[in-house]
């Protein structure tokens, strides 16, 4: 990088940095004002200015902020305390917000499910969260049933047509939507609870995240900085509003500005287009898997006349980075790194290809976050001989971890855990370099070079052993996700019997470009040996999160048994030197270590 290079790149963080700590440390510094509050005062600013738009209705800010007050009446005459939980089980739309305004206006925290769940699952989630009441959207009144059995005691369900439970729309039309007064006012500060929002469980049972209000405040107002939003911008959302990056960032960073949200039942590749340039959109909240999803999409007519200035988000992978800029005409992307529950957080103000943030020099001492050894063995950071822990080198790859704080100066250093105590330990780590430091485990493992820039490496637990050599299942996705014929490529380790560490494998789903010869090919070229996927299982569909998170747990324990498995499953074989299908009798030949790999 060249000299005038360096200095445009310091300048760009330099006031980027200013501008969004300027934001969220006049947030940590009002501890009386939340989310609540600015809804009172944006209605009062903005009127009837569209706030939250979709098929379903539409919310002015002042008919969002009315919407809000009779839900906290409705709480409130639910018993509703300071403190107290209502779950909320409901799909994208602009009823979504004002529902779990309205909770935490009565000073109640909102417990946002996930509605993809059923079952035990679901009751799972309720469980943890001890609520008062649930309030169920009708179209997910089957899911809640399915919960039911599983529920600690009968919760008090609420739906917006009744049916089965009792009838909410009649309960807030008997509500009044002027402003709280006298005793209905609760003393909310920045620091109770506010909402409930889970982990996407790629790898057990949900965990539910504390999330205060400061942390609200800080989340909007933050990324409003960073994307420069203003009372002009529309900002497209198709991601479940039951997570922190649809349900708050992507609201929030136009809300706190006066902009207004077009808020998506879902995502669709088909419907995106029309969406983002029927509605005049100039943002939209991308999760990694989503861009990909558009680009394997054929050509839209509509692609390149859209109004977009900024798209923000996280997971965009380097193997589709550019080729999706290029192809959609996108004029700026700014890829960041946060996580629903953790203090890590760094942003890619200049479009660097690949990178998911930059702390430069001059800003660690805000953003305290250091890249450390992992020992994979033991699956935790590796302590030194003087017992501390050890920093990487640059670019050598390690776990991503930030000092846990409660410093207005450093606003992005708070943890607050997960309703679960056990859990919120677990992602601590104490005593780190000095006697009594906390910093909170981000779980990821990242690389970090001489500049600052960060990259993502993998999920810990995603990455696997094999010949003595750590095989990271991101890097493995993205080499093979070049090859033409592939569409999606879910990479994981299988256990051998016999072999130490596990073995690579990879579920793919693919087109009419697919010629397993070929791939073969493209495998040796692409990857080192030992990151070669040895086996191989055709899906039609990889399952995901809620947030494309692909599922990989299951996939783990069914390994590549062909009496288990339905789909093709196929083995890189060392003879044949070609992909070939497991039958019963190939499988036992590996198994009982009649192959040598």
């Amino acid at each position: 990088m060249g000299l005038l290079s360096r200095i445009k790149t310091e300048y760009i963080y330099l006031t980027s940095a200013l501008r969004t700590l300027k934001r969220t440390t006049k947030v940590a510094k009002n501890k009386e004002y939340t989310f609540s509050h600015l809804m009172v005062d944006l209605a009062e600013e903005f009127g009837d200015r569209p706030a939250l738009v979709s098929e379903a209705e539409t919310y002015t800010y002042a008919g969002l902020n009315r919407r809000a007050n009779q839900y906290a009446r409705w709480a409130q005459a639910q018993g509703v305390e300071k403190g107290d939980c209502v779950a909320l089980l409901m799909p994208n739309r602009p009823e979504y917000v004002a529902a779990w305004l309205g909770v935490l206006r009565a000073g109640g925290v909102c417990a946002l499910l996930n509605t993809n769940l059923n079952g035990a699952s679901l009751a799972h989630c309720i469980n943890i969260v001890h609520p008062k009441a649930v309030i169920v959207e009708g179209s997910l009144a089957d899911s809640y049933e399915s919960a039911r059995e599983h529920l600690d005691d009968d919760k008090h369900a609420w739906s917006y047509d009744g049916g089965q439970f009792a009838s909410l729309n009649e309960a807030l039309e008997e509500t009044s939507d002027a402003a709280l007064t006298g005793g209905e006012v609760v003393n909310i500060t920045n620091s109770d609870k506010a909402l409930y929002i889970y982990t996407s469980g790629t790898t057990g049972l949900p965990k539910a995240a504390n999330i205060i209000h400061y942390r609200v405040m800080a989340i909007m107002n933050g990324f409003s900085a960073a994307t420069k939003a203003t009372a002009d911008d529309k900002m497209y959302v198709c991601l479940p509003l039951y997570h922190t990056a649809g349900g708050v960032m992507a609201i929030g960073i136009v809300l706190t500005v006066g902009g207004s949200v077009l808020i998506r039942d879902k995502f669709s590749a088909s419907h995106f287009w029309d969406d983002i340039i029927d509605n005049d959109c100039t943002m939209f909240q991308y999760i990694g898997e989503l861009c990909r999803y558009l680009l394997n999409s054929p050509v839209h007519p509509k692609e390149n006349k859209h109004k977009l200035r900024l798209i923000d988000g996280n997971g965009l992978r380097p193997d589709i980075w550019e080729e999706f800029r290029d192809r959609f005409k996108i004029p700026f992307i700014l890829e960041w790194y946060a996580s629903t529950e953790g203090n890590t957080v760094f942003f890619n103000f200049d479009q660097k290809v690949g990178a998911i943030g930059r702390i430069p020099k001059w800003a660690e001492k805000r953003f305290v976050t250091k890249v450390v050894k992992y020992d994979q063995d033991n699956e935790a950071p590796l302590r030194g001989p003087d017992g501390k822990l050890v920093e990487c080198a640059p670019n050598e790859v390690g776990e991503a971890i930030s000092q846990i704080l409660d410093d207005p100066t450093k606003p992005s250093q708070r943890f607050e855990g997960y309703a679960d105590k056990a859990a919120t330990e677990k992602k601590i780590i104490r005593d780190a370099f000095e006697p009594g430091d906390a910093w909170f485990r981000s779980g990821d493992l990242i690389r970090k070079d001489e500049l600052g820039y960060f990259y993502f490496i993998d999920r810990i637990g995603d990455t696997f052993r094999w010949k003595g050599e750590n095989v990271a299942t991101s890097e493995v996705a993205e080499a093979l996700s070049t090859y033409e014929g592939i569409n999606e490529a879910n990479v994981y380790g299988v256990h051998v019997q016999g072999k130490d560490g596990r073995a690579g494998m990879v579920s793919l789903v693919v087109n009419e470009h697919f010629d397993l010869s070929d791939f073969r090919d493209h495998v040796g070229a692409s990857l080192p040996e030992y990151a070669r996927p040895i086996f191989l299982r055709m899906q039609e569909t990889i399952e995901a999160t809620g947030t494309f998170k692909q599922r990989k747990v299951d996939l783990v324990k069914e390994g590549f048994d062909p009496t288990k498995i339905e789909d093709k499953l196929y083995f890189n074989h060392p003879q044949e030197r070609a992909f070939v299908q497991i039958e019963p009798a190939l499988y036992d030949e590996i198994q009982n270590g009649g192959l040598r790999f």
